[in-house]
Protein backbone atom coordinates (compact mmCIF):
# COMPACT_ATOMS: atom_id res chain seq x y z
CA UNK A 1 0.00 0.00 0.00
CA UNK A 2 1.67 3.21 -1.15
CA UNK A 3 -0.95 5.88 -0.49
CA UNK A 4 -3.43 6.64 2.25
CA UNK A 5 -6.67 8.54 2.48
CA UNK A 6 -6.67 12.20 3.46
CA UNK A 7 -9.49 14.57 4.30
CA UNK A 8 -9.68 17.99 2.67
CA UNK A 9 -10.13 21.05 4.86
CA UNK A 10 -13.74 21.42 3.69
CA UNK A 11 -14.44 17.79 4.57
CA UNK A 12 -13.03 18.28 8.08
CA UNK A 13 -15.26 21.34 8.59
CA UNK A 14 -18.28 19.38 7.34
CA UNK A 15 -17.52 16.48 9.68
CA UNK A 16 -17.27 18.95 12.55
CA UNK A 17 -20.68 20.38 11.72
CA UNK A 18 -22.18 16.90 11.52
CA UNK A 19 -20.59 15.98 14.86
CA UNK A 20 -21.92 19.09 16.59
CA UNK A 21 -25.46 18.42 15.36
CA UNK A 22 -25.87 14.70 15.37
CA UNK A 23 -26.95 14.26 19.00
CA UNK A 24 -29.60 16.95 18.59
CA UNK A 25 -30.85 15.04 15.54
CA UNK A 26 -31.08 11.81 17.44
CA UNK A 27 -32.92 13.42 20.36
CA UNK A 28 -35.43 15.11 18.07
CA UNK A 29 -36.23 12.05 15.90
CA UNK A 30 -38.61 9.30 16.96
CA UNK A 31 -36.88 5.96 17.33
CA UNK A 32 -38.01 3.30 14.86
CA UNK A 33 -37.08 -0.33 15.43
CA UNK A 34 -37.04 -1.18 11.71
CA UNK A 35 -36.85 0.72 8.45
CA UNK A 36 -37.29 -0.89 5.03
CA UNK A 37 -35.72 0.15 1.74
CA UNK A 38 -36.77 -1.17 -1.68
CA UNK A 39 -36.01 -0.30 -5.28
CA UNK A 40 -39.71 0.44 -5.86
CA UNK A 41 -40.09 2.53 -2.70
CA UNK A 42 -40.21 6.29 -2.17
CA UNK A 43 -38.32 8.51 0.22
CA UNK A 44 -41.66 10.13 1.00
CA UNK A 45 -42.85 6.83 2.49
CA UNK A 46 -42.72 6.06 6.24
CA UNK A 47 -40.23 3.20 5.70
CA UNK A 48 -42.51 0.30 6.61
CA UNK A 49 -42.39 -3.03 4.80
CA UNK A 50 -45.53 -2.06 2.88
CA UNK A 51 -44.34 1.49 2.18
CA UNK A 52 -40.54 1.32 2.04
CA UNK A 53 -38.03 4.07 1.44
CA UNK A 54 -36.30 4.24 -1.92
CA UNK A 55 -32.68 5.16 -1.10
CA UNK A 56 -30.00 4.06 1.29
CA UNK A 57 -29.25 7.72 1.88
CA UNK A 58 -32.72 8.33 3.29
CA UNK A 59 -32.50 5.22 5.50
CA UNK A 60 -29.09 6.21 6.86
CA UNK A 61 -30.41 9.70 7.57
CA UNK A 62 -33.34 8.35 9.58
CA UNK A 63 -31.60 5.49 11.41
CA UNK A 64 -31.18 6.11 15.15
CA UNK A 65 -29.87 3.85 17.93
CA UNK A 66 -31.73 0.56 17.83
CA UNK A 67 -32.75 0.85 14.19
CA UNK A 68 -32.42 -2.11 11.84
CA UNK A 69 -32.43 -1.02 8.21
CA UNK A 70 -33.68 -3.99 6.18
CA UNK A 71 -32.86 -3.66 2.48
CA UNK A 72 -35.04 -5.52 0.00
CA UNK A 73 -33.51 -7.35 -2.93
CA UNK A 74 -32.33 -5.52 -6.02
CA UNK A 75 -29.53 -3.30 -7.33
CA UNK A 76 -28.83 0.04 -5.66
CA UNK A 77 -26.65 2.40 -7.68
CA UNK A 78 -25.51 4.41 -4.67
CA UNK A 79 -23.19 4.27 -1.69
CA UNK A 80 -24.29 3.54 1.86
CA UNK A 81 -22.82 6.33 3.99
CA UNK A 82 -23.48 5.88 7.70
CA UNK A 83 -24.64 9.12 9.33
CA UNK A 84 -25.33 8.38 13.01
CA UNK A 85 -24.06 6.39 15.99
CA UNK A 86 -25.64 3.38 17.54
CA UNK A 87 -25.03 2.47 21.16
CA UNK A 88 -23.78 -0.64 22.94
CA UNK A 89 -27.34 -1.70 23.81
CA UNK A 90 -28.92 -0.34 20.62
CA UNK A 91 -26.62 -0.63 17.59
CA UNK A 92 -27.62 0.50 14.12
CA UNK A 93 -27.82 -2.43 11.70
CA UNK A 94 -27.91 -2.34 7.90
CA UNK A 95 -28.76 -5.75 6.48
CA UNK A 96 -30.19 -7.62 3.53
CA UNK A 97 -33.80 -8.49 4.28
CA UNK A 98 -34.52 -12.19 4.78
CA UNK A 99 -31.53 -13.35 2.69
CA UNK A 100 -32.69 -11.42 -0.38
CA UNK A 101 -29.96 -10.53 -2.86
CA UNK A 102 -29.00 -6.91 -2.24
CA UNK A 103 -26.40 -5.44 -4.58
CA UNK A 104 -24.70 -2.07 -4.14
CA UNK A 105 -23.16 -1.26 -7.50
CA UNK A 106 -20.72 1.44 -8.54
CA UNK A 107 -21.09 0.89 -12.26
CA UNK A 108 -23.02 4.14 -12.80
CA UNK A 109 -20.59 6.31 -10.79
CA UNK A 110 -18.58 8.93 -12.64
CA UNK A 111 -14.82 8.37 -12.25
CA UNK A 112 -14.10 11.65 -10.44
CA UNK A 113 -10.76 12.27 -8.65
CA UNK A 114 -12.15 11.79 -5.12
CA UNK A 115 -11.70 8.45 -3.33
CA UNK A 116 -14.90 6.41 -3.32
CA UNK A 117 -16.36 3.59 -1.22
CA UNK A 118 -19.60 1.66 -1.60
CA UNK A 119 -20.01 1.54 2.19
CA UNK A 120 -18.46 4.25 4.37
CA UNK A 121 -18.31 4.47 8.18
CA UNK A 122 -16.42 7.64 9.11
CA UNK A 123 -16.31 8.27 12.84
CA UNK A 124 -19.36 6.32 14.05
CA UNK A 125 -19.81 3.67 16.74
CA UNK A 126 -21.83 0.47 17.14
CA UNK A 127 -22.61 -0.11 13.47
CA UNK A 128 -23.28 -3.47 11.81
CA UNK A 129 -23.29 -4.19 8.05
CA UNK A 130 -24.62 -7.64 7.13
CA UNK A 131 -25.30 -9.69 4.05
CA UNK A 132 -24.72 -7.13 1.28
CA UNK A 133 -23.07 -7.65 -2.10
CA UNK A 134 -20.75 -4.84 -3.21
CA UNK A 135 -19.51 -4.84 -6.77
CA UNK A 136 -18.53 -3.05 -9.96
CA UNK A 137 -16.57 -0.08 -8.62
CA UNK A 138 -13.47 0.83 -10.61
CA UNK A 139 -11.13 3.68 -11.46
CA UNK A 140 -8.58 4.47 -14.11
CA UNK A 141 -7.07 7.35 -12.10
CA UNK A 142 -3.68 6.69 -10.44
CA UNK A 143 -4.30 9.01 -7.46
CA UNK A 144 -7.75 7.67 -6.61
CA UNK A 145 -8.57 4.76 -4.29
CA UNK A 146 -11.78 2.75 -4.71
CA UNK A 147 -13.01 0.62 -1.82
CA UNK A 148 -15.83 -1.79 -1.14
CA UNK A 149 -16.12 -1.00 2.57
CA UNK A 150 -14.24 1.79 4.36
CA UNK A 151 -13.99 2.33 8.12
CA UNK A 152 -12.13 5.46 9.19
CA UNK A 153 -12.36 8.34 11.66
CA UNK A 154 -12.89 7.63 15.36
CA UNK A 155 -15.02 4.51 14.77
CA UNK A 156 -15.55 1.78 17.37
CA UNK A 157 -17.52 -1.45 17.70
CA UNK A 158 -18.00 -2.04 14.00
CA UNK A 159 -19.19 -5.40 12.61
CA UNK A 160 -18.82 -6.32 8.94
CA UNK A 161 -20.26 -9.81 8.46
CA UNK A 162 -21.45 -12.10 5.67
CA UNK A 163 -20.86 -9.60 2.88
CA UNK A 164 -19.75 -10.45 -0.67
CA UNK A 165 -17.31 -8.06 -2.39
CA UNK A 166 -16.22 -8.50 -5.99
CA UNK A 167 -15.10 -6.63 -9.07
CA UNK A 168 -13.59 -3.68 -7.20
CA UNK A 169 -10.45 -2.47 -8.91
CA UNK A 170 -8.04 -0.05 -10.45
CA UNK A 171 -6.78 -0.14 -14.02
CA UNK A 172 -4.15 2.56 -13.35
CA UNK A 173 -0.49 1.64 -13.15
CA UNK A 174 0.43 1.85 -9.43
CA UNK A 175 -3.17 2.67 -8.60
CA UNK A 176 -5.01 1.54 -5.45
CA UNK A 177 -8.13 -0.42 -4.58
CA UNK A 178 -9.40 -2.38 -1.56
CA UNK A 179 -12.22 -4.75 -0.81
CA UNK A 180 -12.37 -3.82 2.90
CA UNK A 181 -10.16 -1.09 4.41
CA UNK A 182 -9.89 0.12 8.01
CA UNK A 183 -7.81 3.32 8.12
CA UNK A 184 -6.90 4.58 11.60
CA UNK A 185 -5.97 8.21 11.21
CA UNK A 186 -7.33 8.54 14.77
CA UNK A 187 -7.87 5.61 17.16
CA UNK A 188 -10.16 2.85 15.84
CA UNK A 189 -10.89 -0.19 17.97
CA UNK A 190 -13.14 -3.20 18.39
CA UNK A 191 -13.50 -4.07 14.71
CA UNK A 192 -15.08 -7.39 13.70
CA UNK A 193 -14.66 -8.58 10.11
CA UNK A 194 -16.17 -12.06 9.87
CA UNK A 195 -17.43 -14.44 7.18
CA UNK A 196 -17.04 -12.10 4.22
CA UNK A 197 -16.11 -13.22 0.71
CA UNK A 198 -13.72 -11.09 -1.37
CA UNK A 199 -12.87 -12.08 -4.93
CA UNK A 200 -11.97 -10.76 -8.37
CA UNK A 201 -10.28 -7.62 -7.07
CA UNK A 202 -7.73 -5.62 -9.09
CA UNK A 203 -5.78 -4.03 -6.28
CA UNK A 204 -2.84 -2.19 -7.82
CA UNK A 205 -0.41 -1.48 -4.97
CA UNK A 206 -3.01 -2.22 -2.28
CA UNK A 207 -4.62 -5.13 -0.45
CA UNK A 208 -7.95 -6.94 -0.46
CA UNK A 209 -8.59 -6.64 3.30
CA UNK A 210 -6.45 -4.23 5.31
CA UNK A 211 -6.23 -2.64 8.75
CA UNK A 212 -3.76 0.24 8.63
CA UNK A 213 -2.55 2.80 11.14
CA UNK A 214 -4.04 3.38 14.58
CA UNK A 215 -6.25 0.28 14.66
CA UNK A 216 -6.44 -2.02 17.69
CA UNK A 217 -8.50 -4.92 19.02
CA UNK A 218 -9.63 -6.33 15.71
CA UNK A 219 -10.86 -9.76 14.67
CA UNK A 220 -10.56 -10.99 11.07
CA UNK A 221 -12.17 -14.41 11.07
CA UNK A 222 -13.68 -16.98 8.68
CA UNK A 223 -13.35 -14.81 5.59
CA UNK A 224 -12.81 -16.31 2.13
CA UNK A 225 -10.43 -14.32 -0.08
CA UNK A 226 -9.40 -15.61 -3.48
CA UNK A 227 -8.44 -14.66 -7.02
CA UNK A 228 -7.12 -11.18 -6.35
CA UNK A 229 -3.91 -9.72 -7.80
CA UNK A 230 -2.15 -8.66 -4.59
CA UNK A 231 -2.07 -9.27 -0.83
CA UNK A 232 -5.22 -10.84 0.60
CA UNK A 233 -5.10 -9.82 4.30
CA UNK A 234 -2.74 -7.15 5.66
CA UNK A 235 -2.14 -5.46 9.02
CA UNK A 236 0.07 -2.41 8.48
CA UNK A 237 2.11 0.09 10.44
CA UNK A 238 4.36 3.11 9.94
CA UNK A 239 2.92 4.44 6.67
CA UNK A 240 2.02 7.84 8.09
CA UNK A 241 -1.70 7.07 8.27
CA UNK A 242 -2.18 7.91 11.97
CA UNK A 243 -2.13 11.48 13.24
CA UNK A 244 -0.15 10.23 16.25
CA UNK A 245 3.07 8.73 14.88
CA UNK A 246 3.62 6.75 18.10
CA UNK A 247 0.42 4.79 17.45
CA UNK A 248 0.74 4.40 13.70
CA UNK A 249 0.49 0.61 13.57
CA UNK A 250 -2.18 -2.11 13.69
CA UNK A 251 -2.05 -4.10 16.94
CA UNK A 252 -3.78 -6.45 19.36
CA UNK A 253 -5.60 -8.38 16.66
CA UNK A 254 -6.50 -11.92 15.70
CA UNK A 255 -6.54 -13.29 12.13
CA UNK A 256 -8.09 -16.74 12.34
CA UNK A 257 -9.91 -19.47 10.41
CA UNK A 258 -9.76 -17.65 7.10
CA UNK A 259 -9.45 -19.45 3.76
CA UNK A 260 -7.03 -17.56 1.51
CA UNK A 261 -5.97 -18.89 -1.88
CA UNK A 262 -5.00 -18.08 -5.46
CA UNK A 263 -3.84 -14.52 -4.80
CA UNK A 264 -0.85 -13.47 -6.91
CA UNK A 265 0.80 -10.24 -8.03
CA UNK A 266 2.42 -11.97 -11.03
CA UNK A 267 -0.06 -10.56 -13.56
CA UNK A 268 -0.54 -7.27 -11.69
CA UNK A 269 0.91 -4.57 -14.01
CA UNK A 270 2.30 -2.67 -11.00
CA UNK A 271 4.59 -5.60 -10.08
CA UNK A 272 6.21 -6.64 -13.37
CA UNK A 273 5.78 -10.43 -13.06
CA UNK A 274 6.92 -10.54 -9.44
CA UNK A 275 5.67 -13.26 -7.05
CA UNK A 276 5.23 -11.00 -4.02
CA UNK A 277 1.61 -11.28 -2.86
CA UNK A 278 1.19 -12.70 0.63
CA UNK A 279 -1.94 -14.58 1.56
CA UNK A 280 -1.70 -13.10 5.08
CA UNK A 281 0.80 -10.30 5.65
CA UNK A 282 1.86 -8.39 8.75
CA UNK A 283 3.73 -5.23 7.70
CA UNK A 284 4.82 -3.47 10.88
CA UNK A 285 1.93 -4.72 13.02
CA UNK A 286 2.43 -5.78 16.63
CA UNK A 287 0.87 -8.27 19.05
CA UNK A 288 -1.11 -10.08 16.38
CA UNK A 289 -2.05 -13.76 16.33
CA UNK A 290 -2.46 -15.62 13.01
CA UNK A 291 -4.01 -18.99 13.73
CA UNK A 292 -5.94 -21.88 12.19
CA UNK A 293 -6.02 -20.39 8.70
CA UNK A 294 -5.92 -22.37 5.43
CA UNK A 295 -3.55 -20.61 3.02
CA UNK A 296 -2.65 -22.07 -0.36
CA UNK A 297 -1.61 -21.28 -3.92
CA UNK A 298 -0.64 -17.68 -3.23
CA UNK A 299 2.80 -16.23 -3.94
CA UNK A 300 3.76 -16.34 -0.25
CA UNK A 301 1.56 -18.09 2.29
CA UNK A 302 2.05 -16.04 5.47
CA UNK A 303 4.56 -13.20 5.90
CA UNK A 304 5.48 -11.04 8.89
CA UNK A 305 7.96 -8.15 8.66
CA UNK A 306 8.08 -4.38 8.22
CA UNK A 307 8.75 -2.54 4.99
CA UNK A 308 10.15 0.42 6.95
CA UNK A 309 13.77 0.62 8.03
CA UNK A 310 14.39 0.29 11.77
CA UNK A 311 10.82 -0.88 12.37
CA UNK A 312 9.69 -4.45 13.00
CA UNK A 313 6.74 -6.74 13.11
CA UNK A 314 6.91 -7.59 16.79
CA UNK A 315 5.25 -10.23 18.98
CA UNK A 316 3.58 -12.00 16.07
CA UNK A 317 2.23 -15.50 16.71
CA UNK A 318 1.79 -17.76 13.66
CA UNK A 319 0.05 -20.82 15.04
CA UNK A 320 -1.53 -24.00 13.68
CA UNK A 321 -2.05 -22.87 10.11
CA UNK A 322 -2.27 -25.16 7.09
CA UNK A 323 -0.01 -23.62 4.44
CA UNK A 324 0.58 -25.38 1.15
CA UNK A 325 1.49 -25.05 -2.53
CA UNK A 326 2.44 -21.37 -2.34
CA UNK A 327 4.70 -20.33 -5.19
CA UNK A 328 7.64 -18.71 -3.41
CA UNK A 329 7.53 -19.67 0.29
CA UNK A 330 5.20 -21.04 2.93
CA UNK A 331 5.99 -18.69 5.82
CA UNK A 332 8.39 -15.75 5.51
CA UNK A 333 9.83 -13.43 8.16
CA UNK A 334 12.32 -10.59 7.87
CA UNK A 335 12.64 -7.72 5.40
CA UNK A 336 13.01 -8.41 1.70
CA UNK A 337 16.13 -6.23 1.42
CA UNK A 338 18.60 -4.46 3.69
CA UNK A 339 16.68 -1.16 3.48
CA UNK A 340 13.55 -2.66 5.10
CA UNK A 341 12.68 -3.54 8.68
CA UNK A 342 12.39 -7.02 10.16
CA UNK A 343 10.67 -9.46 12.53
CA UNK A 344 11.37 -9.74 16.26
CA UNK A 345 10.19 -11.72 19.30
CA UNK A 346 7.75 -13.79 17.28
CA UNK A 347 6.60 -17.40 17.40
CA UNK A 348 5.98 -19.85 14.55
CA UNK A 349 4.46 -22.99 16.07
CA UNK A 350 2.26 -25.94 15.18
CA UNK A 351 1.95 -25.12 11.48
CA UNK A 352 1.72 -27.67 8.68
CA UNK A 353 3.74 -26.55 5.65
CA UNK A 354 3.57 -28.71 2.55
CA UNK A 355 4.95 -28.36 -0.98
CA UNK A 356 5.60 -24.62 -0.86
CA UNK A 357 8.27 -23.16 -3.16
CA UNK A 358 6.45 -24.78 -6.06
CA UNK A 359 8.63 -23.48 -8.91
CA UNK A 360 12.02 -23.56 -7.22
CA UNK A 361 12.44 -19.90 -6.24
CA UNK A 362 14.43 -21.00 -3.15
CA UNK A 363 11.92 -19.73 -0.59
CA UNK A 364 11.48 -23.16 0.93
CA UNK A 365 8.88 -23.95 3.57
CA UNK A 366 10.10 -21.21 5.94
CA UNK A 367 12.03 -18.23 4.60
CA UNK A 368 14.22 -15.97 6.73
CA UNK A 369 15.25 -12.59 5.34
CA UNK A 370 16.88 -9.46 6.78
CA UNK A 371 16.67 -8.51 10.46
CA UNK A 372 14.91 -11.59 11.72
CA UNK A 373 15.93 -11.67 15.38
CA UNK A 374 14.89 -13.42 18.61
CA UNK A 375 12.22 -15.65 17.10
CA UNK A 376 11.10 -19.17 18.02
CA UNK A 377 10.36 -21.89 15.44
CA UNK A 378 8.86 -24.93 17.14
CA UNK A 379 6.67 -27.98 16.59
CA UNK A 380 6.03 -27.37 12.90
CA UNK A 381 5.57 -30.13 10.32
CA UNK A 382 7.48 -29.29 7.10
CA UNK A 383 7.20 -31.34 3.90
CA UNK A 384 9.54 -30.20 1.14
CA UNK A 385 8.52 -29.54 -2.46
CA UNK A 386 10.62 -30.99 -5.33
CA UNK A 387 13.22 -28.29 -4.51
CA UNK A 388 13.99 -30.26 -1.33
CA UNK A 389 14.47 -26.98 0.58
CA UNK A 390 13.05 -26.84 4.10
CA UNK A 391 14.63 -23.71 5.59
CA UNK A 392 15.96 -20.85 3.47
CA UNK A 393 18.17 -18.10 4.85
CA UNK A 394 20.64 -16.61 2.42
CA UNK A 395 21.63 -13.59 4.49
CA UNK A 396 24.00 -13.35 7.42
CA UNK A 397 23.07 -11.59 10.62
CA UNK A 398 20.08 -13.61 11.81
CA UNK A 399 20.41 -13.78 15.60
CA UNK A 400 18.95 -15.72 18.51
CA UNK A 401 16.60 -17.90 16.48
CA UNK A 402 15.48 -21.02 18.34
CA UNK A 403 14.52 -24.20 16.45
CA UNK A 404 12.95 -26.97 18.49
CA UNK A 405 10.86 -30.08 17.86
CA UNK A 406 10.21 -29.44 14.18
CA UNK A 407 9.54 -32.39 11.88
CA UNK A 408 10.98 -32.48 8.36
CA UNK A 409 9.62 -34.79 5.67
CA UNK A 410 10.56 -35.46 2.08
CA UNK A 411 7.44 -35.60 -0.04
CA UNK A 412 9.36 -36.19 -3.27
CA UNK A 413 12.32 -38.21 -4.44
CA UNK A 414 14.82 -35.44 -3.93
CA UNK A 415 17.75 -34.44 -1.72
CA UNK A 416 16.88 -32.66 1.55
CA UNK A 417 18.35 -29.18 1.91
CA UNK A 418 18.66 -26.51 4.58
CA UNK A 419 20.16 -23.07 3.89
CA UNK A 420 21.31 -21.01 6.88
CA UNK A 421 23.46 -17.87 6.95
CA UNK A 422 24.48 -18.52 3.36
CA UNK A 423 25.60 -22.09 4.05
CA UNK A 424 23.77 -24.99 2.46
CA UNK A 425 23.69 -28.38 4.19
CA UNK A 426 22.07 -31.68 3.30
CA UNK A 427 21.49 -33.38 6.64
CA UNK A 428 19.48 -32.45 9.69
CA UNK A 429 22.51 -33.03 11.87
CA UNK A 430 24.49 -30.38 10.01
CA UNK A 431 21.57 -27.95 10.17
CA UNK A 432 21.31 -28.46 13.91
CA UNK A 433 24.98 -27.65 14.27
CA UNK A 434 24.54 -24.43 12.33
CA UNK A 435 21.58 -23.34 14.44
CA UNK A 436 22.41 -24.90 17.80
CA UNK A 437 19.03 -26.60 17.69
CA UNK A 438 17.84 -29.85 19.21
CA UNK A 439 14.99 -32.34 19.36
CA UNK A 440 14.38 -32.06 15.62
CA UNK A 441 13.36 -35.05 13.50
CA UNK A 442 13.69 -35.98 9.85
CA UNK A 443 11.56 -38.48 7.90
CA UNK A 444 13.12 -39.50 4.56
Amino acid sequence: MKKFLTLTASAIILLGLLWSGRYYFQMSTSNSSELFVATDGSDENPGTIGEPLRTLEAAADQAVPGTTVSIRGGIYFESLIVQHDGTASDPIVFQAYSDEKVHLSGEQFEDTPDDRALVEIDGYDHISIKGLTLKNLSTGLPDKTVIGMLVTGHSQYIELTNNWIENIGTTALEGNAHGIAVYGNVPIQEITIHKNTLTNLKLGLSEALVVNGNVSDFSIKENHIYETDNIAIDAIGYEGVADNGNEDYARNGVISENTVHNNSSYHNPSYENDYSAGGIYIDGGQDITIENNTVYQNDIGIEATSEHKDRSANQIKILNNNVYENTYAGISIGGYDADRGGTTHSLISGNTLTDNDTIGLEGGQILFQYYSDSNIIESNDLTASPSGLFISHEYTGNTDTIFEDNHYRLGHNTRPRWLWNNREVYSLEDFQKLTNSQNESFVP
